[in-house]
């Protein structure tokens, strides 16, 4: 009988031991399912933001085709209606295109090619080792932008009062509603274009004055490499040229190297999209004049500053063509360099020093 019970008593306790270890091999499962739950929540999170920011881009986009639409309605007589053949319809999209080249081209084109530095001029020493400062093509007022990061702009009411560190009251601090990243930003009738901070390749186009967000873009290709290999701050860089309003960023794909794409300034759409020879090893800058993009190239130590290859958009300017142009400094280290169409100078930020570079261009 004693044997009979000892016996029972050990098949409970295996069955014990067995219910014990399959406890913990459902609570192992548990916490793997919670880990695999709470991660997958994570990158949820992370694709929301993003879908959101889509969904705001298309939701503004959307909101001016109606108005377009709306518009558009309202100039076409009631009980209209118009049959077009596809192959009509077509060709007047081409010959439309067409249209828009040619203007391009006639309109907004120009010949002339950079050829030397006249003079160098060191304004001022202020803010960080890198930013930016320029002046809009269409006013008289310098704009200051201090760092890889911020979103707070100085405004001066003329290069006098810039110069002057004192003089706080012609000084306007502009807050940006999203901080900028990097030290490509411009500022373009009466509007800034930067890259927008913890974004790969989101742009913004800001009101200086109203401070609200006007247009946003996606530029596809941008922002999955530094534009410059030396200033690994910078994800996409602007320019304002005789023609209008630019982005260069490098694609690596392409072998890292430069791709150039017109904006148009109103709408923040793309125009055209061109591949470039230029690569973005050794490069710390570069700038737009005349459709013509102007690779600036330095060492990792700084050195003399020297333009080594362009790209022209009409094919007449070469690089194979054009002798090698050095700055007029022997130790330079450009964060960032914006051309004045008007005044035919480069607005640059030299290791902290506003500098001018007045240049020397002729026609073609």
């Amino acid at each position: 009988m004693m044997e009979y019970f000892q016996r029972q008593l050990q098949q409970v306790e295996g069955r014990l031991i067995k219910c014990e270890q399959d406890f913990q091999h459902f609570s192992q499962r548990m916490y793997d399912v919670s880990k695999d739950i709470h991660e997958q929540n994570s990158k949820m999170n992370a694709q929301k933001s993003e879908v959101k920011g889509h969904v705001d881009t298309l939701s503004m986009r959307l909101d001016r085709v109606e108005k377009d639409v709306e518009y558009l309605q309202s100039k076409i007589p009631d009980g209209t209606q118009i049959e077009i053949e596809d192959s009509l319809l077509e060709r007047q999209v081409k010959e439309e295109r067409m249209k828009q080249t040619s203007v391009m081209r006639k309109d907004k084109d120009c010949s002339s090619q950079l050829v030397g530095f006249k003079s160098l001029k060191i304004v001022k020493k202020a803010g960080d080792l890198n930013g930016a400062w320029m002046k809009d093509s269409t006013k008289t007022k310098i704009y200051f932008f201090s760092g890889t990061r911020n979103r707070t702009i100085l405004s001066y009411n003329s290069l006098k009062a810039f110069i002057h560190i004192n003089s706080t009251k012609i000084t306007e601090a502009i807050t940006l509603p999203f901080p900028w990243q990097g030290t490509g930003h411009v500022v373009y009738r009466d509007f800034v274009y930067y890259h927008n901070a913890d974004t790969n390749n989101e742009i913004l186009k800001v009101h200086l004055y109203k401070h609200t967000v006007s247009d946003r873009l996606l530029l596809p290709g941008a922002g999955r490499m530094p534009v410059y290999s030396l200033r690994p701050h910078t994800l996409l860089d602007f320019a304002v040229d005789e023609i209008g309003l630019w982005t260069i960023h490098a694609d690596p794909d392409y072998g890292g190297n430069l791709v150039i794409t017109k904006l148009d300034q109103e709408s923040l759409s793309v125009e055209y999209t061109w591949d470039t020879n230029c690569n973005s090893h050794d490069a710390e800058a570069a700038f737009m004049i005349c459709g013509t993009l102007y690779v600036v190239y330095n060492s990792n130590y700084g050195g003399r500053s020297s333009i080594k290859c362009l790209f022209d958009i009409h094919d007449t300017l070469h690089t194979e063509s054009i002798p090698v142009l050095f700055f007029p400094k022997r130790y330079t280290t450009h964060s960032a360099l914006h051309f004045h169409p008007k005044e035919k100078q480069l607005y640059a930020w030299d290791d902290g020093y506003q500098t001018l570079y007045k240049l020397e261009i002729q026609n073609i």
